[in-house]
């Protein structure tokens, strides 16, 4: 999947979190994450983000995570929605991103 603008999804409310994922020219993804919880969750966060990018067969991009306690459900979830906006995609894949 190429990143070809600027996609946003998730909110700042508690038990959400807010990725945005823009195009990056190199490979690789480059992930900032900001949490309340990152000392006993932070790994975990990012482990979800990156797992959910590489099913999507992202290879090149930023992203910026600000979590507010959400759930590794909700991680993936607002992962799938800012890469699908961001690819400007409508072909939806909502198993995770493994196709069945």
């Amino acid at each position: 999947m190429e990143i070809k603008k600027t996609g946003v999804a998730g909110t700042m409310e508690s038990s959400d979190i807010i990725v945005r994922i823009e195009p990056k020219e190199t490979e690789g993804v480059e992930l900032a994450l900001e949490s309340a919880v990152m000392q006993q969750y932070g790994k975990q966060i990012e482990k979800v983000i990156r797992e959910t990018l590489d099913e999507l067969g992202v290879t090149r991009a930023y992203v910026n995570a600000v979590d507010k306690g959400a759930l590794d459900c909700t991680v993936a979830a607002r992962t799938l929605a800012a890469a699908y906006r961001a690819a400007e995609s409508t072909d939806y894949v909502w198993n995770g991103g493994k196709e069945k």
